[in-house]
């Protein structure tokens, strides 16, 4: 007995096309269900820094290597994660609106060109806590499980 045929293809075919699209459209939503749980991600900075927020421009260019101090002065030191680092890559793009290979190109330029140095790179987030505690005019990013009176929460406008 030959199989239903639907617009000239077999029944068996339209069936798999119709369950890999709806595996799709699942895996997409599943994706953006765990973007959306993502913990938050913090600018943080050594209690001594006496700014209490940035705008996007300067928290880019501090991150950037192009603003070496905090705007009141006192001089800045940048701690990051690894660019293999999802969280590193989620402070660029939600919180710089740049691309981790972006910075990159901008500390490498400076490095190469002897204009400026890289910021310093910690392993994880619990290292990055401690270089920001422990750092005079110390400025990083942290999930929140990561936050303790260690370090203070700048905010970002």
């Amino acid at each position: 007995m030959p199989l239903p045929v639907i617009s000239g293809f077999p029944l068996r075919l339209v069936l798999l096309a119709l369950t890999t699209l709806i595996l799709l459209v699942g895996l997409t939503f599943a994706a953006t269900n765990a973007i959306a749980r993502e913990a938050p991600l913090f600018i943080v900075a050594h209690p001594d820094v006496a700014t209490r927020w940035l705008n996007r421009d300067t928290t880019r260019a501090i991150f950037a290597m192009r603003q070496r101090t905090w705007p009141d002065g006192q001089a800045a030191r940048v701690f990051v994660l690894s660019n293999s680092n999802p969280v590193h890559a989620r402070f660029a793009k939600e919180q710089l609106a740049v691309y981790p290979h972006q910075l990159q190109l901008a500390w490498d330029r400076m490095v190469f060109s002897g204009t400026g140095q890289a910021p310093d790179r910690v392993s994880d987030q619990a290292e990055m806590r401690e270089r920001v505690a422990t750092t005079s005019g110390a400025i990083g990013y942290l999930e929140r499980e990561y936050l303790d009176d260690s370090v203070q929460v700048v905010s970002m406008e």
